[in-house]
């Protein structure tokens, strides 16, 4: 099975006050950790926000817009599914990426965006993006049928400068 690694970027980082993708942390991005967070267990990793693939349908969706991104990439690069992380997760907790990938679809119940989505997803996300404002990653999981994974612990989540220096 194949599997593409997107990171996700698309984010305002209102709270964070600038780019957080692009924030230091130990001499690297917060993307680049994110990657490497799941670079072991996947194909190919790619960014999806500013300077990589486009939100689907469009800007602004949130995560969800991402994941259809990411999907449709998959889909049309032949991968079998998608293994998707925040940029903003730069750790994890050893073991939830082989329990995600154990089943396809499912999410980490502690933060849905890191999750495991079959290609075949991008048609019916893309619909409810179009047909729905609710723009819930864990709802949007559930109505899917993915299987939920407990971490066990809380996830780092880097939405302000204090939650960095936190790390």
């Amino acid at each position: 099975m194949r599997v593409l690694g997107a990171v996700l970027a698309g984010g305002r980082s209102s709270r964070f006050g600038s780019d957080k993708a692009a924030a230091d942390w130990g001499g690297r991005t917060l993307a680049d950790h994110a990657a490497a967070a799941i670079a072991a267990r996947v194909d190919t990793t790619v960014l999806v926000g500013p300077g990589g693939i486009d939100d689907l349908p469009r800007a602004g969706l949130g995560p969800l817009g991402g994941i259809a991104a990411a999907l449709d990439h998959a889909a049309r690069n032949d991968y079998d599914s998608v293994l998707t992380i925040a940029c903003d997760m730069p750790r994890l907790p050893d073991g939830l990426i082989d329990a995600l990938l154990r089943r396809v679809p499912a999410y980490c119940v502690e933060a849905p965006v890191l999750g495991h989505w079959s290609a075949a997803l991008c048609a019916p996300l893309l619909a409810h993006l179009d047909d729905a404002a609710d723009r819930s990653v864990l709802r949007w999981a559930r109505a899917v049928g993915a299987l939920p994974i407990v971490a066990g612990v809380r996830i780092a989540n880097v939405n302000t400068r204090e939650d960095l220096m936190a790390l």
